[in-house]
């Protein structure tokens, strides 16, 4: 038997009323067991058994409600569930589509009767097959019309060999079920016509139907490129999109693997994407690759998740890509932006505190490479590197530049000559640094013809720049206050994308930032060198070497992260050859720190030579602070250290207003005989001396006290500023302790102790200024005339006093300054009889110059008095005063001491 065609209803001649076919007709009224598959033909009937031919009884349909038979039975579970059966071999998988959308097959006679009635058909509609075969299937229909509708379905595919088109049947319950039916002609081997109709739920095609065109939208019309691939990572099927993406067309993609169609290298990597998801079955989201197509350069994002049919086997996998090039060079654009922004917040912490112009070009060369670029180099104007005023004219080819920040990712003979740091910088005025360096305009050089003017022809620089591959090249000025003082030069080379508008940009912001923190740094260099030319004018020029006494001393200004302090020191001779030692620090930085530092030396120097006590000295300075002050808003705010040996005595006096306390060193016994002027230091036992505080200098409230002490011959005296001993994070002890430490220690020379405590400074001390006096104090010089001698309060003890200088004089071999020395002697004498009620000394000291001090219990100092011609006295100290080569008094101890010097012969002062 086999299928027509439309048109092919036609019966062939002889054969419409065979008796086989009757035969079978008949016995296809009652149930049979099918024939097994392998005796079917396809386009034929298998004969049901026969059985007697009686008239087609009315189809009777029960009442609705619960029926028996398999609609009535539990549905069976889900395909591939643990309810199913294995599969058998050959068997089709278990839930595939047909097991989803049941197709029922009956077999109808010319006349509409039943002849086969599947089980399937027995699931859809609920009828068993004992029920309807031999019945007209027009029993099935509700209404008369879909009768008709049956009736002229049957006629046309009798006559075409085919009908396809929707009906309404009713199930066993009465319910009308909407049905796809297909109806074909079948003819037997004797010509037998019969009708085979497929039936297939209406609303479960329709939802097939509408996932199909789903898939075919999505398939085909998808701006997405879509991809499947089998379990051996073969393309099954791919969309347009894909295959105009890849550039390969639909049929070339189809049986070949990733590997097999796109280009190697990008090939390999979305391979083992596809082999990871085939594998595990985590789906791939969103992976952005580079475009594997050469002639189209973007980036894409791939998606690739794993299938498996309704029973849980694996199909293969299903992939998505889309072209995200414009996404990706947008974020890249953003991630760009913020990385631009965060070296430019990153060179701006740099910098922040830096005023040394050399480290800021060389911090700005560095942030910039590799990040920006593969060389820099900053060059800045002469006056901007040494603080000096900048120029008033335009620059031209005499403008003396310098190369002061150097940086490169890479190092070699080449990177040396282009990008030599301290070299001097010259360009002919119309290269592209002159043009910049006059118009303040930047400019983008790209290729060699560009690159060879950048300075100048045949620049040695310039040819290593090519022996580098440089490529392009940014000229940015440096401004400041509106005048460019330098120029940022960053290149690229080799394989490296050329820099473009954006660079530019970028880079003109940064030289914008680097020229106010260099412009910041050349005004504090410049204030800073005034501050310090100050600050050095007003120290003592020429240290003095007093009688047994040797000085060695060391001022370091603060580094160039802070301004210059208030730091000094100061050797001052008193008479007798005694000797007043101070160090100061002023409060605060600045050319106003410094100018109040000269103030307060000044004011020391003054008060010094009226032969105070330490402790009165502080006194009067105090009481000066308001005078000394920096402004009449600021207080004066010192500390200072004050102390006087006398070599003769070898007594110290030391006094301190809130300064840290002063050192000293005395050598042991293992020491010898110790040593004079120049000789090395033995070294000694060390110790800090314990004075009472004081408050600073302008504060008040605190006493000052001083404290004297006898002094070992050979001792080290140290005094110093905080900025030596004190650091960030350890106690002023720390500093000092390793101060002594040093100090104990033998030294070739007082100078070379000097470098000795200087190398030990710690380099996380504050960066403040550093005052260092060291002084080894002795007992005079050896072989110095010396004579005292203590007189009573009386008459008598003028005359002998004339006797004692005169005898002294005349044994000393100086009897030229007998008879000066008799007379002042006897007018200073009869003055401490007259108002003294205690003991008088008298000591003569022969040095340089001819020292006579006369001691006595009463504090006052004498007062010169101008005698009136009538007055018989008050005229004793206008004598010492035109007669002595200079005099003074001083307080010592409870009393006092006045004191004259004379010149010796040969030693007289031109008075001319």
């Amino acid at each position: 038997m086999s299928s027509t065609g439309n048109g092919g209803g036609e019966r062939r001649a002889g054969t419409a009323g065979s008796a086989a076919a009757r035969a079978r007709l008949r016995r296809a009224t009652r149930p049979a067991a099918p024939q097994p598959e392998a005796g079917r033909r396809r386009g034929t009937v298998a004969a049901p058994a026969a059985r007697p031919v009686q008239p087609a009884p009315t189809l009777a349909l029960p009442e609705p409600g619960p029926r028996s038979g398999l609609r009535s039975r539990p549905g069976r579970p889900f395909p591939g569930g643990p309810g199913d059966a294995p599969n058998g071999p050959g068997a089709p998988p278990e839930g595939s589509l047909l097991d989803m959308l049941k197709v029922a097959i009956a077999i109808l006679d010319t006349a509409g009767r039943v002849v086969l009635w599947s089980p399937a058909a027995e699931e859809l509609l609920g009828w068993p097959n004992e029920l309807l075969v031999g019945r007209r299937i027009e029993e099935l229909i509700p209404d008369q019309e879909q009768v008709v509708r049956i009736r002229a379905a049957i006629q046309d595919t009798l006559r075409h060999g085919r009908w396809a088109g929707y009906a309404e049947l009713r199930d066993r319950d009465g319910v009308p079920v909407a049905v796809d039916a297909r109806i074909s002609l079948l003819v037997d081997g004797d010509g037998t016509p019969f009708l085979q109709v497929n039936l297939a739920e209406a609303a479960a095609v329709q939802a097939v139907e509408r996932d199909l065109a789903v898939r075919d939208a999505l398939f085909e019309q998808s701006p997405l490129g879509i991809a499947i691939l089998d379990t051996d990572l073969r393309y099954t099927a791919v969309n347009q999109t894909l295959a105009e993406m890849n550039g390969v067309a639909l049929e070339d993609h189809v049986g070949r693997t990733t590997g097999e169609t796109l280009p190697e290298r990008a090939a390999d990597e979305i391979t083992s994407i596809q082999r990871q998801v085939l594998a595990t079955g985590e789906p791939v989201i969103d992976v952005t690759l580079a475009s594997p197509v050469t002639t189209r350069a973007g980036y894409r994002s791939i998606s690739y998740s794993r299938m498996t049919d309704r029973s849980g086997r694996v199909l293969g996998i299903s992939g998505t890509v889309m072209d995200v090039t414009e996404r990706y060079r947008a974020v890249a654009k953003v991630e760009h932006a913020r990385r631009r922004l965060s070296l430019l917040n990153e060179f701006g912490s740099r910098v922040g505190d830096l005023l040394d112009a050399s480290r800021i070009a060389q911090e700005l060369a560095s942030s910039v490479v590799p990040r920006l670029t593969d060389h820099s180099a900053v060059i800045l104007l002469q006056a901007v590197a040494h603080g000096d005023d900048l120029p008033r004219h335009g620059h031209d080819r005499r403008t003396s530049l310098l190369q002061l920040g150097t940086a490169s990712v890479q190092d070699g003979p080449e990177v040396e000559v282009m990008l030599r740091r301290g070299a001097r910088i010259t360009f002919a005025e119309d290269s592209a640094c002159g043009r910049v360096l006059r118009t303040g305009v930047p400019e983008l050089l790209s290729g060699a013809d560009q690159l060879d003017d950048v300075t100048y022809p045949g620049d040695p620089k310039m040819q290593a720049a090519r022996d580098l591959g440089v490529h392009s090249l940014l000229v940015v000025p440096l401004r400041a206050r509106g005048i460019v003082i330098g120029l940022l030069l960053v290149s690229r080379a080799g394989y490296r994308e050329g820099f473009d508008r954006d660079d530019l940009a970028f880079t003109v912001e940064l030289a914008d930032r680097a020229g106010s923190s260099l412009d910041n740094a050349r005004l504090y260099a410049r204030e800073r060198t005034a501050a310090l030319t100050l600050q050095r004018t007003l120290l003592p020029q020429q240290v003095p070497q007093p009688t047994g006494v040797e000085v060695a001393y060391r001022y370091v200004p603060g580094s160039s992260g802070t301004e210059v302090g208030g730091d000094w020191f100061d050797v001052i001779p008193l008479p007798g050859d005694r000797t007043a030692l101070v160090v100061g620090d002023v409060m605060g930085h600045g050319l106003r720190a410094a100018a109040t530092m000269g103030r307060l030396r000044t004011a020391v120097r003054v008060l010094a030579a009226l032969d105070l006590p330490p402790d009165v000295l502080l006194r009067h300075v105090h009481e000066l602070a308001d005078d000394l002050a920096q402004g009449p808003d600021e207080a004066l705010l010192a500390t200072c250290v004050y102390a006087v040996f006398d070599p003769a005595t070898a007594r110290l006096t030391v006094a301190k207003a809130g300064h840290i306390p002063p050192v000293l060193v005395v050598p042991g016994r293992e020491a010898g005989e110790p040593t004079r002027t120049g000789g090395p230091l033995p070294g000694g036992s060390g110790r800090i001396l314990d004075l009472p505080s004081g408050a600073p200098l302008g504060v008040g409230g605190v006493p000052f006290e001083s404290v004297e002490l006898k002094i070992p011959e050979g001792s080290l005296l140290a005094l110093c500023t905080d900025g030596l001993v004190e650091s960030r994070d350890k106690d002023l002890d720390v500093g000092l302790g390793r101060l002594v430490t040093v100090l104990q220690e033998p030294h070739a020379s007082i100078q070379a102790a000097c470098e000795a405590v200087l190398d030990t400074m710690e380099q996380g001390r504050e960066p403040d200024d550093v005052a260092l006096l060291l002084a080894r104090l002795g007992h005079g010089q050896a072989g110095t005339p010396t004579a005292g001698w203590t007189l009573p309060a009386e008459p008598t003890a003028v005359s002998r006093a004339r006797r004692l200088v005169r005898s002294t004089l005349a044994e000393w071999g100086v009897e030229a300054l007998t008879d000066t020395a008799e007379l002042l002697v006897s007018e200073l004498v009869t003055n401490a009889v007259r108002y003294a009620s205690a003991p008088i000394g008298v000591r003569l000291t022969l040095g340089e110059t001819m020292l006579v001090e006369i001691s006595d219990p009463l504090p006052d100092p004498p007062r010169e008095r101008h005698a009136a011609e009538a007055d018989e006295g008050g005229r004793g100290l206008e004598l010492v005063r035109r007669l002595a080569l200079r005099w003074g008094a001083r307080a010592e101890g409870i009393g006092k001491v006045v004191w004259f010097e004379q010149a010796l012969p040969g030693n007289e002062p031109d008075e001319s």
